[in-house]
C-alpha cells in the first residue's frame, strides 16, 4: 500500500495580485522521484517553499506527511515537519568554517539536540553514521578537509552525506546540479536518486539530460499551473519546447483586498 507525501487541493498563492501558483489536485506518493521543469517564475521554488510552511497557501488544502498546512501551523508543528524534511540547493548552505564530517552531521540534529548541538558533541553512533555516509558518497579521504577548502562536486556530495545521516521522508532539491560540469552533475543525480530510497524526492531540474537520471515522473510548470504530469519516459523534445515557449498571455493578475502572508519577496 503506497503512502501519500504530497497532496495539493485547489491551492492558490498570490503575490502582489498575482497569481504565483495554482493547483487543482496534486498527489505525490512516498518512494516517488519526481522533477519540477519550467520557465523562470513558473512556481517552482514557490512550490518547494509551500511544502515547508515557509510560503502559506491563500486557499486550498497543502497537506505534507500527514500534515495539513493549510491553517496556521504553530512553530513546534512546523519545526517537527522541517525534521522529516531534507534540503539540498544549488546555494548548498554548508558551514565553509566546518569540516565535511561536521557538515555531514548536522543531519543529525533531528535526534542531538540541546547543549551537545551547541558545542557540537555528538554520540559515537551519529559520527559513524556520518562517516558512512561520506564514504557512501564517495569522500572517504576528505571527512576533516573544511568545506571551503572543497571543490563544488564535493560540497554537493557532503550535502548528499547530511541527507543520509538525516534519513528524510522528503526531500526537496532545488537546482542540484547548478554550477557542475555534466560528468559531476550526473554523479550527483544518481547519488541523489540513491540517498532517496524510500523518501519522496522532488527535483528542480533545467537541464533535460538528468531528467531520467533523477527521476521517473516530470510536472511541467507554465505560469503557475501544472501544463503536463507525465512519466519521465514520456516527455520529448517536442513536449519541452512547448512548455518553453514565451508565453502568449499576459500574467494573470487577481484583485486582492488584504496583504496575506504570501505577498512577501520570496515567493518569487
Amino acid at each position: 500500500m503506497t503512502t501519500r507525501t504530497v497532496s495539493f487541493r485547489q491551492v492558490q498563492c498570490i503575490a502582489n495580485g498575482r497569481v504565483l501558483l495554482e493547483i487543482g489536485s496534486l498527489d505525490i506518493q512516498q518512494g516517488e522521484r519526481v522533477a519540477l521543469v519550467g520557465h523562470n517564475g513558473a512556481g517552482k521554488s514557490t512550490l518547494l517553499r509551500l511544502l515547508t510552511g515557509f510560503v502559506p497557501a491563500v486557499s486550498g488544502t497543502v497537506d505534507v506527511l500527514g500534515r495539513n498546512l493549510a491553517g496556521k501551523s504553530s512553530n513546534n508543528e512546523l519545526l517537527a515537519l522541517r525534521r522529516e524534511v531534507g534540503h539540498i540547493h544549488q546555494g548548498l548552505h554548508l558551514v565553509d568554517r566546518l569540516s565535511a564530517l561536521e557538515n555531514a552531521l548536522i543531519g543529525s540534529l533531528g535526534r542531538v539536540n540541546g547543549w551537545r548541538s551547541w558545542v557540537r558533541w555528538f554520540p559515537a553512533a551519529e559520527i559513524a553514521r556520518a562517516e558512512a555516509a561520506l564514504q557512501a558518497v564517495g569522500l572517504p579521504s576528505r571527512t576533516r578537509a573544511r568545506a571551503d577548502t572543497l571543490s563544488g562536486g564535493e560540497r554537493q556530495k557532503v550535502a548528499i552525506a547530511r541527507l543520509l545521516v538525516q534519513q528524510p521522508k522528503l526531500i526537496l532539491a532545488d537546482e542540484p546540479t547548478a554550477a557542475l560540469d555534466p560528468a559531476a552533475a550526473a554523479e550527483v543525480c544518481h547519488l541523489l536518486a540513491q540517498a532517496a530510497r524510500g523518501a519522496a524526492l522532488i527535483s528542480v531540474v533545467h537541464s533535460p539530460v538528468l531528467l531520467p537520471l533523477i527521476a521517473e515522473r516530470v510536472i511541467g510548470l507554465k505560469q503557475g499551473r501544472v501544463a503536463f504530469d507525465l512519466p519521465a519516459a514520456a516527455v520529448d523534445e517536442a513536449t519541452l519546447t512547448n512548455l518553453y515557449r514565451p508565453d502568449e498571455e499576459p500574467a494573470r493578475h487577481v484583485r486582492v483586498i488584504q496583504t496575506s502572508p504570501c505577498q512577501q519577496e520570496f515567493c518569487s
